[in-house]
């Protein structure tokens, strides 16, 4: 059979193919990674620069038609991770040209070689920026490009689902995805305490889903691989109940043996600080309007669904931050 992985030299994309080379390849068995970029090139995870042995390297861009030379299965699966995402990052019309014209370029290459099983990754943007919690029954009400492009690009590939029963569409809407190579969010978080100049933004109990990369590569392999699901199923990828921002600064500083005292300061004096600071240089160090306004709104996601599953979490939050460190010898969260 064939893992046919789009965007797979991303931080996911690695932290998948790993786990396929580990747990899931038998003899015959080929994973391709198609992408725009390949390990060790500027757009990749920071420190990736060698190939896996006994993957297919193929670039690729899904904006364009998929050709690609292999000999199909019937067991074939497609994992879509190709996407522009980091937001604030990209001008408005990329969240639409990759992420729209990658769904319907990867559903028609599942047509072309019927292709039945796809793992489309979308995001938790299309719900929109709100306290309210959200499940996936919440109507989507996405307000950023690209909430908007992630929430056209699920019904693109709902539409070939639709096409015949027998296919297999998961969608899965990830929080804060964490781990080795991330570079992100958590990442930013961790070094912001350690440096000192994390603070809370207006407050503690910021709602902030999350996941380790480990656990939602986890359930690919649950959902994809060790069982057969056909339709099409929404899941929220978090940790439930989600945690809040204090909880995991709290955690993270466990886990890694530090301690820090982080100051609250007043959400509207670090707003006016990030307009002056962002244009020249804060986003390196997170001090930008755009980053602020995220830290000071919850992301409060529902992770019901997935932990009603046969599903079984591998870590706690303590033990990720504690495994994730520990991949990085010790050194930090890299």
């Amino acid at each position: 059979m064939n893992y046919i992985i789009f965007g797979g030299s991303g931080f996911i994309g690695t932290h998948l193919i790993k786990l396929l080379k580990q747990e899931c390849v038998k003899a015959g068995d080929k994973i391709y990674d198609l992408d725009i970029v390949m390990p060790g090139e500027e757009g990749v995870v920071p420190g990736v620069v060698e190939k896996i042995e006994g993957v297919e390297y193929v670039r690729l861009d899904v904006r364009k038609e998929i050709e690609l030379n292999f000999q199909p299965t019937s067991n074939d699966i497609i994992f879509n991770l190709a996407a522009v995402h980091r937001t604030p990052g990209h001008p408005d019309y990329a969240y639409f040209e990759t992420n729209i014209l990658g769904a319907e370029n990867v559903t028609a290459f599942a047509e072309k070689y019927n292709i039945n099983k796809i793992l489309f990754t979308s995001s938790i943007a299309p719900y929109g920026a709100a306290e309210k919690l959200k499940t996936e029954a919440t109507i989507p009400t996405p307000n950023t490009p690209y909430g908007i492009s992630k929430l056209t690009a699920e019904k693109i590939h709902m539409i070939w689902q639709a096409k015949n029963p027998a296919r297999e569409l998961t969608i899965v809407r990830p929080g804060i995805v964490y781990g080795k190579g991330e570079h992100g969010n958590m990442t930013r978080l961790y070094w912001g305490q350690k440096k000192h100049y994390f603070v809370y933004t207006g407050r503690k109990d910021t709602i902030k889903a999350c996941i380790y990369v480990k656990e939602l590569v986890g359930f690919f392999k649950y959902r994809m691989i060790d069982n057969d699901y056909p339709g099409v199923d929404i899941f929220n990828c978090t940790f439930e109940p989600a945690y809040n921002i204090e909880q995991i600064c709290t955690t993270m500083q466990k886990a890694t043996g530090m301690k820090r005292h982080i100051p609250l300061i007043p959400g509207g004096l670090l707003m006016t600080v990030a307009r002056i600071v962002g244009p020249i240089g804060g986003k390196k160090i997170g001090i930008h309007p755009a980053r602020v306004k995220k830290l000071m709104v919850s992301t409060n996601i529902c992770g019901k669904k997935l932990a009603a599953t046969d599903y079984k979490f591998h870590y706690t939050l303590e033990e990720s931050f504690r495994d994730w460190f520990e991949d990085c010898g010790k050194t930090g969260l890299q």
